[in-house]
């Protein structure tokens, strides 16, 4: 049997189909998984959102993921089932649990990178509260004035430029 992994499903199907359809489909994805040894494990309708470019002749779809776990062979049939209904516009499988595994290792090698550091300087390896609590009142989170009395706005806006100097003939 294969190795189980990862993935996701997005479909796109036309605004005017109904939730009943939607549930047909998701059913259909269902019993493909299940046929193969997979599961869903997270479904999301990301409900109806205006499309980069026509398709079908539609300016606007229905996008709906799907966290499926399963072998590699069962994308093959999914993609070649979800090709051939009507329903489905467009739709694109990724594999996800590689990039989970990897910010998992970097997450867990920051940690330890962290700890280490603070045990050097004679520090416990985790923060206090006290620590916690001081660096979140430290903290800029809020873009209201990020570079206080200099005037810099981080959204772009490039207000009053004043003389530019003498730019002489172009």
């Amino acid at each position: 049997m294969s190795t189980v992994r990862q993935y996701e499903l997005i479909y796109i199907t036309p605004p005017e189909v109904t939730d009943e359809v939607l549930a047909d489909l998701h059913t259909q994805i269902a019993a493909i998984a299940e046929r193969f040894g997979g599961s869903i494990n997270k479904t999301e309708n990301w409900g109806r959102k205006r499309l980069a470019y026509e398709i079908a002749g539609q300016r606007e779809g229905v996008y709906v993921m799907e966290v499926i776990d399963g072998p590699g062979i069962m994308t093959a049939e999914l993609d070649r089932r979800l090709r051939v209904i009507d329903t489905v516009m467009r739709h694109l499988i990724v594999r996800v649990d590689e990039d989970l595994a990897i910010a998992e290792r970097a997450t867990t090698e920051r940690k330890t990178s962290m700890a280490a550091r603070r045990v050097k300087r004679g520090l416990p390896p985790e923060p206090t509260e006290s620590e916690r609590r001081r660096h979140s009142e430290n903290s800029d989170d809020d873009d209201t004035d990020v570079m206080g009395d200099a005037g810099f706005s981080p959204r772009g806006d490039r207000g009053d430029r004043g003389d530019r100097g003498d730019r002489g003939d172009r």
